[in-house]
């Protein structure tokens, strides 16, 4: 049985405004005080994870340890069919230190080059995490994990001036527009995020 949240005060922990945004406004009916790790200045753990799914527990459990409050973690990416599975959970360092997400996109492109397969999802794992459980930076801590995921293929060049990282490149199945073309709103009613957000709320945040 998932643990219940019960608390009132939630720590998103990332550094990406665009994932806290977009978090933020699924969580806003349940009026809670949301902060995230870089309003309190917590740094970034390192991502030493193999799946989306580790690297969230990892940063979800450090936040969780640093703030001693509840705090959830993104961890998401594009996965390319032609191309293994990849940027995968590298999709953030392919665009550099400088998180130029446009070269990243003409990386992917590049990459793709000579291939006719245009198919990607976006992938996403939620992790969940009460501090009681975070003992050390490095303690597993008490976490609840959920995956998202929303199929479709990839389109060059890029469009549309909404959403971040590889949004103007991805069109989700059943849609002519990318999520770079979409309003937030529409975006986030089927994105990855999205999935897996409603079964973080159906799990943890709805009352029986």
């Amino acid at each position: 049985m998932p643990r219940k949240f019960d608390a009132d005060r939630l720590v998103i922990a990332s550094h990406n405004q665009g994932k806290a945004r977009e978090i933020a406004e699924c969580l806003a009916p349940f009026g809670i005080a949301l902060t995230s790790a870089a309003d309190l200045g917590l740094g970034e753990p390192e991502e030493t994870g193999a799946t989306f799914r580790d690297n969230a527990r990892i940063k979800a459990v450090a936040a969780a340890w640093l703030s001693r409050l509840p705090a959830l973690a993104d961890d998401s990416g594009l996965a390319v069919a032609a191309l293994d599975g990849a940027p995968g959970i590298h999709s953030a360092r392919w665009a550099g230190p400088e998180r130029d997400f446009g070269a990243a996109m003409d990386r992917v492109e590049q990459a793709l080059s000579g291939k006719t397969d245009r198919r990607a999802s976006f992938i996403c794992a939620l992790a969940l995490c009460w501090p009681a459980g975070a003992d050390s930076a490095q303690a597993k801590g008490h976490c609840e994990i959920f995956e998202g995921r929303v199929d479709g293929h990839l389109v060059w060049p890029p469009r549309g001036d909404h959403g971040f990282g590889y949004d103007p490149m991805f069109v989700p199945g059943g849609h002519e527009v990318t999520f770079g073309e979409m309003e937030p709103a529409r975006k986030n009613a089927i994105s990855h995020r999205a999935d897996a957000l409603r079964r973080l709320v159906d799990a943890c945040f709805r009352k029986d």
